[in-house]
């Protein structure tokens, strides 16, 4: 069915070829005045540490990626994945190419331009029954972002990554040749392409199967954990009962109260307990202005974090809630990683191996609560088994993020963290990293090898390139 045809037929408007409005979803560029006197074009992830650059915009993907050495989205990404290796290298923002080219509303399959947001999905699809079958902490992100990343989300133990419901995608290859491929055509340059990063091709267009909902609400309980200890009981508790799960830790707290927080479990509403209108869209505001550093300090952090646990006045709390409100509420706050200051922000995110044990987890608490370099914002998920993805993130076990402002002895923090996670056996997140070593990656990634051929075969001359793979995988800058 062609796209206008398709839309007409079931109801589905045209998302907007234009960036949207909505200040959430612009990308994250800085005036030239933010790095340098010299008028040098800067381009930042959402950790907000700049590096030279600029984007150019179109609606048309496969002449827009001719000749890029990146594909940028959003700009989401915490750490340097999606900024350039060289100031000069075209990166691609591929948020203008947002058009919607079919849907079939008896199977759920989908296919769009990889440009079209979270955003856009659910303003369209949630009204009409439908979900995306994984959805990551932010709705600001594309489908070739969520590819890229082989996002997770809240319900990972029950459905894995979003690349395991992707059917095909349309890729410009680095020799600029444009190819389809998926689990049965060229399934080595799919799964390569699955979590990694962009740097297999440029993503132009994908096809994936949206989730039927039950109602436009979410039942939501939740309870108040006194150690980390609790916290991964529950976690385990709740995962063959519940679709989805996560929680908030105090990752400043130590001693018995070492890790204690709010754990959460979901599912979609019935429509007997969704006798109510749909949630009305939500109020947004702005960070109005950069925060000084100063302002977020372990003094405030632990205030904060008492506060937020002491919040949650009884011990056990259920009911409705809006989607946005479960799936991210940290996007009611535009802009929020202003919060952190000009010194920007990074984020370590982990997987602990459910072979390590518990002591594992409780063990790299204490390392978090030793270092002091913690936010309020830490997250805790369950994880199920590893999927396809030859650098896909999670692995069966414990999920730890962690915000941390950038400081004079933030990689020593994050080297230490790394080597407590090699010896259990874990791995870190590419999409929110910018500190790691090289030589650390390699000891926690056995896949690196088969990855590493991967972008032999289909770009020896490495045309596709990151800063982040500068840093990781020795590419030329």
């Amino acid at each position: 069915m062609a796209n206008h045809d398709a839309r007409a037929a079931h109801g589905i408007p045209q998302a907007s070829s234009r960036p949207s409005s909505d200040a959430g979803a612009r990308p994250a560029v800085v005036a030239p005045s933010a790095v340098s006197a010299a008028d040098t074009p800067v381009l930042m992830g959402w950790g907000r540490l700049p590096a030279p650059g600029r984007e150019v915009l179109g609606e048309d993907l496969v002449k827009l990626t001719k000749g890029a050495a990146l594909t940028r989205g959003l700009g989401r990404s915490y750490g340097d994945s999606s900024l350039p290796a060289r100031a000069d290298d075209k990166v691609a923002a591929t948020r203008m190419a947002n058009r919607i080219l079919r849907f079939d509303p008896a199977t759920g399959v989908m296919r769009a331009e990889a440009g079209l947001s979270l955003v856009e999905i659910n303003r369209i699809f949630i009204p009409r029954g439908w979900f995306s079958p994984v959805t990551p902490g932010t709705k600001f992100v594309t489908l070739g972002g969520m590819v890229a990343s082989d996002i997770h989300g809240k319900n990972h133990h029950r459905d894995g990554c979003f690349g395991e419901h992707v059917r095909s995608l349309k890729m410009r290859l680095a020799d600029d040749s444009v190819v389809e491929c998926g689990p049965t055509a060229l399934p080595d340059l799919f799964y390569a392409t699955v979590g990694g990063m962009g740097l297999l091709g440029h993503i132009l267009e994908v096809e994936f199967v949206l989730r039927p909902i039950s109602s436009p609400w979410v039942w939501l309980e939740s309870e108040r954990v006194g150690n980390i200890a609790e916290y991964v009981a529950g976690l385990n508790r709740a995962a063959p009962v519940w679709p989805m799960t996560m929680g908030w830790i105090d990752c400043l707290s130590s001693g018995a109260s070492l890790g204690r927080g709010i754990l959460m479990a979901g599912r979609w509403a019935t429509p007997d307990e969704a006798k109510i209108p749909p949630p009305r869209e939500r109020l947004q505001v702005s960070l109005p202005v950069e925060l000084p550093n100063w302002a977020l300090n372990p003094v405030t952090a632990r205030l904060f974090n008492t506060l937020f646990y002491w919040k949650h006045m009884d011990h056990h709390a259920a009911g409705l809630v809006a989607p946005d409100a479960f799936f991210y509420p940290l996007d009611a706050i535009l802009e929020w990683n202003r919060g952190y200051g000009p010194r920007g922000f990074t984020q370590y995110q982990c997987v602990i191996p459910r072979r390590a044990g518990v002591e594992a987890v409780i063990e790299f608490m204490k390392l978090l609560t030793k270092f002091g370099g913690a936010s309020p914002l830490c997250v805790i998920k369950d994880c199920g088994p590893e999927g396809k993805g030859l650098l896909s993130f999670p692995l069966e076990g414990t999920s730890i993020a962690v915000d941390m402002a950038v400081s004079p002895t933030i990689q020593h923090i994050v080297d230490r963290l790394n080597e407590f996670v090699i010896a259990t056996g874990g791995r870190i997140y590419l999409t929110k990293d910018r500190f790691t070593r090289a030589d650390h990656f390699r000891a926690m990634e056995p896949r690196l090898d088969a990855f590493l051929a991967a972008r032999e075969k289909w770009d020896p001359q490495r045309r596709l390139r990151s800063a982040q793979s500068v840093r990781v995988f020795g590419d030329r800058a």
